[in-house]
């Protein structure tokens, strides 16, 4: 896509937001910093982004993060509503997954030790639950909440010497989950699946609250999971341990970076259920299975709730599509800087973490404007995004400079 194009979509989405900044050195500050976010630059902090813009100090983005007057939901609504323009479709799928950011300290708002699943261990660090919106033209990360402990929610001391305001309480992930599901739902994605990982898919008011808004879900659940129905009530793989051969068939999820993602399901649906369904049930509960090819012992379960006369195909899609998450994730942080934050303050966070969204879901747009234009579905983030490509912590020249000049270069002052 020609370097103009790309200009005018970035000066098109940073007016979009900026009346959510009051003041006009506000508004230079927020472009400077998104820009930044978008451009070469080795660590995305205040100081490197400050270089990158030509300040002399980080001290006026530091102020953008810390004690600026804007809204950062009321741009996340932007960027919702962002998406929804440029990758919504009527059968979109909100993901529902958590990320960790390692920290050291212990000042930075929500940090303690606890487990990371980016890091794979328990580690020092926030975690914080996101939303993605994935569709057939793009993914992106649409909505955050930040995690805090027991450990912080119980020492209001060290809540407001972080700033987090005093009617935050404590909540679990999976009500955070129902949170951003809600206000997905109230915004203008449109969204017809919910899909998340086990941690979410086993707690039941997280499924029923999708199933009372008329969505379908496929999540997935361990294999302990009980399965009740009026049928009776089983162990999930005991259930599947059941299933005989000819009710496995070998589908693919979805594509993924080396093609196809193929593996053997198993699915079935279950008796419906009158107090919840009425008579004539629009929707339909399923148990299903997914299992490796190559090493057919390695088995992952799932509880859908889907249209009537949806199909194990489209069911397997929609479970394949959870792997969106984690793409958006790798690309936000190799690209946008979303874990390269050095900022200890609730409404800091908030506000790096949605600059960065906004920054993330242009780049999955100009992807699919760009895979519009050659007639293809693009799958990689980074390739039309610019030049300057990140391998191994350094940054590596791949095509002319020139081509991307006029997109990151900062507006003097």
């Amino acid at each position: 896509m020609r370097p103009d194009i790309w200009g005018r979509e970035l000066e098109e989405v940073l007016l979009r937001v900026g009346h959510r900044f009051s003041r006009a050195d506000l508004r230079r500050r927020m472009r400077d910093y998104v820009r930044g976010l978008l451009g070469p630059v080795g660590r995305k902090n205040s100081w490197q982004l400050a270089e990158h813009a030509g300040h002399s100090t980080p001290h006026g983005l530091q102020n953008l993060l810390n004690r600026a007057r804007w809204d950062a939901d009321e741009v996340r609504d932007d960027v919702q509503a962002y998406a929804a323009e440029r990758l919504g479709e009527d059968d979109g799928v909100l993901v529902i997954d958590e990320t960790g950011f390692l920290k050291k300290g212990d000042t930075s708002a929500g940090v303690q030790r606890q487990y990371s699943g980016t890091a794979g261990r328990t580690e020092n660090c926030q975690v914080a639950v996101f939303a993605a919106y994935a569709s057939s033209r793009g993914r992106t990360l649409v909505d955050r909440e930040l995690y805090l402990p027991k450990s912080w929610t119980s020492d209001r001391e060290r809540c407001r010497a972080a700033k987090v305001p005093e009617g935050r309480g404590f909540a679990t992930k999976t009500e955070l989950a129902r949170i951003l599901v809600a206000r997905a739902l109230s915004s203008p994605l449109p969204v017809s699946w919910v899909t998340a990982d086990a941690l979410y898919g086993q707690d039941w008011h997280f499924r029923r609250m999708i199933e009372e808004a008329g969505l379908g879900y496929v999540v997935a659940v361990p294999k302990s999971q009980q399965v009740k129905s009026l049928a009776g009530c089983w162990r999930i793989d005991q259930l599947i341990g059941d299933a005989p051969d000819d009710a496995w068939e070998r589908l693919s999820c979805g594509d993924g970076a080396k093609g196809p993602r193929v593996y053997d399901w198993a699915a079935a649906q279950l008796p419906a259920v009158p107090f919840f369904d009425g008579d004539e049930p629009s929707h339909r509960r399923w148990v299903m299975a997914r299992r490796s090819i190559s090493r057919p012992d390695e088995t992952a379960y799932y509880l859908a709730h889907a249209p009537t006369g949806t199909t194990v195909d489209q069911l397997a899609k929609v479970a394949g599509s959870r792997w969106a998450i984690e793409s958006c994730f790798q690309s936000a942080k190799n690209e946008c800087g979303l874990d390269e934050y050095e900022v200890r303050r609730y409404p800091a966070w908030y506000r790096h973490i949605t600059l960065a969204m906004l920054a993330h879901a242009f780049l999955a747009a100009m992807t699919a404007q760009a895979g519009k234009e050659r007639g293809a579905a693009e799958t990689d983030l980074s390739s039309p995004r610019s030049a300057w490509q990140k391998s191994d912590g350094s940054w590596q020249l791949a095509a002319p400079v020139q081509a991307i000049t006029a997109l990151i270069a900062p507006t003097r002052h």
